[in-house]
């Protein structure tokens, strides 16, 4: 390719591609390294070659705003002039692209029609104030792509004349507080593309669009790096100093172990423990050498730890399913519970949910807090509700786990379910989950009558997918039966093992649960132990479980091969299911 950089007007070079030879147009006059712009087919470059100063035509650093308005707004201006605003690419949408499993309607929500109704009638403008009126009246269809869609329509209505008529200062100004009220809501690359636009359309530099626009610019630059740790600080002075950098994401975890490894027992604060344990259990890192770590620290510094402090020190090994072989843990704990529980009610719950993952739950301290007093206490506070979900959740751990324990309980009264909808990981993480594509195998495959998705069961938990299964195998119809098992279980024999297939209901409960990939440890192999303890609870219940691990979910190339996959994990169960099945 030739002719890549030029300086005068209406300078022309020739590029070949694939449609032939298209003509390179400079934008306006101006030195040689602002680049030219291709009148190639938009498709063939990327979307971050299409936001790149290069490909919008304009310099890294904004030319002279009164030059530009001359040009772009002189009655004398040629066409060729304001070609460079003809030949800019039309601005995508950053929702549209192709879903996981096939195509789906661009924008894959419920808006997507209208979102892109709007665009085409943006694009389709016949003048300045025909843009600003569907802007203005479509306050709830508008997205943060329609401002550089607007902004591109009013460079090509300016230049679609040789001598365009003048546009009103109001329209400019209407357009521009339009996107100073919104450029808050845009992402970088949106940003980007409004401001080389508005360089184009001769706002001045010095103006509110631009000062808010190069505001945001400024909001989004990544912080810049921290300074480089000095070698003279000691173990425990490089630790706190690595585990607080913002860098400290991308830093392996070999650094930490090392780190660890040369501080001493002395040099460690529980400052920098608490920030290791955090990192570990918000990084699912089931690393044992530091989790043994933080378990001595935890018992050699017994006496000088608060509840508060030992509620974060405590998390990641139930949130990692880890039982530490420190011998002294468990006694440790319940010495500071005997000791703080009365103190901190929030700290003394957080502390019990950790163990009950890790089943080892003590008896002194539900002795506490499923007393009266420690109750009525927490009822009045800003967190009543959280407690008592925990607390709710603790009880049930009780039923379920603990045969021998003859203390108090939580009333019955004071009970709420525990985990009424899908966590919040899985909310966060739905776009990569394989549920929906899990769902519409089993509609294929069973019926959309004899599966219920979402349900959650006594005594609060949400299940994926939920299948009634006769004494014979047959997939019965959900609405026919009771999903839901008896609650507290009328015969559930202590130490049940979750896997086994059979209750003493006349019609089973299978439970599919899927195993996606952030429902473990780092490692892949560990659960986390949360999904543990759900798995663990809904097979003392009597629910019949079907694990679909993701590495099989993964493996599954289109739907096709997916209701193949269900297809034999159901019939491995000996399930029935179409005519033959009933």
């Amino acid at each position: 390719m030739e002719g890549g950089r030029g300086g005068g007007v209406g300078k022309k070079t020739r590029a070949v591609t694939r449609k032939g030879e298209h003509e390179w147009v400079a934008l306006i006059a101006g030195p040689s390294e602002w680049g030219l712009r291709s009148g190639v087919d938009s498709r063939f470059f990327s979307p971050l070659e299409k936001t790149s100063p290069r490909f919008l035509g304009c310099p890294s650093g904004s030319p002279s705003p009164n030059s530009m308005l001359r040009v772009l707004l002189s009655a004398q201006a040629s066409a060729a002039r304001l070609s460079g605003l003809l030949l800019l690419p039309p601005v995508q949408p950053c929702c549209l692209g192709p879903s996981k499993w096939g195509d789906r309607p661009p924008g894959g929500g419920l808006h997507a029609g209208p979102v892109q109704g709007l665009q085409r009638l943006l694009e389709q403008a016949r003048s300045p104030g025909e843009l600003l009126r569907w802007l203005g009246q479509n306050p709830t269809k508008v997205r943060a792509h329609h401002y550089p869609v607007a902004l591109r329509r009013l460079g090509q209505l300016l230049g679609s004349q040789p001598r365009p008529p003048p546009v009103e200062q109001a329209t400019l100004q209407d357009l521009s507080q339009l996107i100073i009220r919104n450029c808050p809501s845009f992402d970088i690359d949106t940003i980007h593309v409004c401001l080389h636009l508005a360089v184009l359309l001769g706002f001045p530099s010095d103006g509110p669009l631009m000062c808010a626009l190069e505001q945001e610019r400024r909001f989004r630059l990544p912080p810049k790096p921290p300074p480089t740790l000095q070698p003279g600080l000691r173990g425990g002075q490089r630790l706190e100093a690595a585990l607080s950098c913002p860098r400290f994401l991308r830093r392996p975890r070999q650094h930490l172990i090392r780190s660890l490894a040369e501080a001493r027992p002395e040099e460690l604060t529980p400052h920098v423990m608490v920030l290791l344990a955090q990192h570990l259990a918000r990084h699912r890192l089931r690393e044992p050498q530091l989790l043994e770590s933080i378990a001595h620290f935890l018992v050699v510094q017994e006496t000088q730890l608060s509840s508060k402090v030992v509620q974060k020190l405590v998390l990641p090994f139930g949130r990692l399913n880890y039982l530490p072989l420190e011998q002294q843990f468990m006694p440790c704990l319940e010495r500071i519970l005997a000791r703080e529980a009365g103190v901190a009610p929030l700290a003394t719950v957080n502390i019990l949910m950790s163990l009950c993952q890790l089943r080892c739950l003590p008896s002194r301290a539900l002795h506490f807090v499923f007393s009266p007093s420690f109750i009525n206490h927490i009822s009045g506070t800003p967190h009543a509700l959280i407690v008592r979900r925990y607390l709710s959740l603790l009880d049930t751990a009780v039923e379920l786990e603990l045969p021998g324990y003859r203390g108090p309980r939580l009333p019955r009264r004071q009970q709420v379910p525990i985990f009424p909808q899908p966590l919040i990981t899985d909310r966060a993480r739905c776009k990569y989950s394989h549920k929906d594509i899990v769902a519409e195998g089993l509609r294929q495959l069973l019926g959309e009558e004899k599966y219920r998705q979402d349900l959650t069961v006594p005594p609060g938990y949400c299940t994926d997918f939920l299948l009634c299964v006769s004494s014979s195998g047959a997939v019965l119809p959900v609405r026919t039966q009771d999903p839901f098992l008896p609650y507290p279980p009328r015969s559930c024999p202590q130490g049940q093992a979750a896997s086994q297939p059979t209750t003493h209901d006349p019609a089973q409960r299978v439970v599919l649960m899927l195993r996606e990939r952030w429902h473990f440890c780092r490692d892949g192999q560990v659960l986390l132990g949360s999904r543990a303890l759900r798995e663990r609870h809904l097979g003392l219940l009597g629910y019949q479980l079907l694990p679909l691990p993701f590495e099989e979910l993964e493996s599954q190339r289109g739907l096709p091969q997916l209701k193949s996959y269900l297809r034999q994990k159901l019939q491995a169960l000996g399930l029935r299911w179409g005519p033959e099945g009933g």
